[in-house]
C-alpha cells in the first residue's frame, strides 16, 4: 500500500469512526451495505456530522468562523485533491467518485449557517426550505451513492429520498424537543413552542411524518438489493422511534428524550432482514 492509498485508507477509517461513536444505530445499518458503499456513507455523515456539531454542540465564541473555515478547507481539498483532514480528505474522494453536485453541498452548509442565525421558522415554506438543505440533500448525496453512476435510477428515486431525508429530520426534531425548546431556543415547527406543544400538534406532526414515510417507502422498495436492507433497517428504526413518540405523551415529550431500546432495535433489525429477503418491504 502506498502512502498516498495509506492515508485514503486511513481517512475512511475515521469517517467511519465518527459514525460509529456519534450514531450507533446509523452505524449499524451502515454496516450491512457492502464495503465500497459504507466507505461512501461515512465520508458523507462525517461532513455532515461535524458542521451540525460546529452549529450545536462545539462551546467556542465564534462557530460561524469555524463554521467558514470548515467550508472554505472543504473547497480547498475538492480543488486541490488532499486535505490533511481526514474527513474531509474521505468526504471530498466521495464526492469526485460519486459525482455529487456541489450544489448539494452548498444547500448542507447554508442551512447550517441558519442554525447559527434563525430560532423560529414561522411559516411551513421557511422549514421546508431549511429541510431540504438540513436532510433532503444528504438523502440525495446517499443516493448518489447508492446508483452509483446511473443517473436513470437516480432521477426516478430522488423524491423519496428526499422524503424518507424529510421524515429522519422532522422524528429528529420531535426527538429533541426538549433541548431545542428549552436550550437551544430554536423552534422548528411553525407555532409550536413549549406552551403550545400538545397532544393536538404532536399528532398533526407526527400524521405529516407518517406520509413522508409512505413515499419514501416506494423509492426503498426500488433500490438495489446491496442497498435496499441497510435504508430498510434505518427507515426500521425511525418508524419505530415514531411509534414510540406517538404512544408519549406531549408533556413528556417536553421533560426527556424519548428512545427506543437496544432489545427492539435488535428486534426491528431481524424483522426487517426477513421482509426484505422475502420481498415484503411494507
Amino acid at each position: 500500500m502506498t502512502s498516498v492509498s495509506l492515508f485514503d485508507h486511513t481517512a475512511f477509517e475515521v469517517s467511519e469512526l465518527v459514525t460509529k461513536n456519534y450514531s450507533t444505530s446509523f452505524y449499524k445499518a451502515s454496516k450491512l451495505f457492502d464495503k465500497e458503499t459504507r466507505q461512501g456513507i461515512f465520508a458523507i455523515y462525517g461532513f455532515v456530522r461535524f458542521a451540525d456539531e460546529i452549529v450545536d454542540t462545539f462551546e467556542i465564541d465564534d462557530p460561524e468562523m469555524l463554521l467558514k473555515k470548515f467550508e472554505t478547507d472543504y473547497l480547498n481539498a475538492q480543488h486541490q485533491g488532499i486535505s490533511l483532514n481526514p474527513l474531509l480528505q474521505s468526504f471530498q474522494l466521495a464526492v469526485k467518485k460519486y459525482n455529487i453536485p456541489y450544489e448539494l453541498i452548498e444547500e448542507f452548509v447554508n442551512s447550517m449557517k441558519l442554525d447559527l442565525r434563525k430560532k423560529k421558522y414561522n411559516s411551513k415554506e421557511e422549514i421546508d426550505n431549511y429541510i431540504y438543505g438540513s436532510a433532503d440533500v444528504v438523502g440525495l448525496m446517499c443516493l448518489k451513492v447508492f446508483s452509483k453512476g446511473n443517473e436513470s435510477l437516480y432521477n426516478e428515486l430522488k423524491q423519496p429520498a428526499q422524503k424518507l431525508g424529510s421524515a429522519f429530520q422532522k422524528v429528529n426534531f420531535l426527538r429533541d424537543l426538549k433541548n431545542d425548546l428549552q436550550i437551544l431556543d430554536r423552534s422548528y415547527f411553525p407555532g409550536v413552542n413549549s406552551a403550545t406543544f400538545d397532544n393536538s400538534a404532536k399528532n398533526r406532526i407526527t400524521k405529516e411524518i407518517r406520509q413522508d414515510f409512505k413515499e419514501a417507502l416506494q423509492g426503498i422498495r426500488k433500490l438495489p438489493k446491496n442497498t435496499r436492507l441497510a435504508v430498510y433497517v434505518a427507515y426500521k428504526y425511525y418508524s419505530g422511534l415514531l411509534n414510540k413518540i406517538e404512544r408519549t405523551d406531549a408533556k413528556n415529550i417536553l421533560q426527556q428524550r424519548v428512545r427506543i431500546s437496544n432489545g427492539y432495535k435488535s428486534y426491528l433489525l431481524g424483522k426487517a432482514y426477513l421482509e426484505n429477503t422475502f420481498n415484503i418491504i411494507k
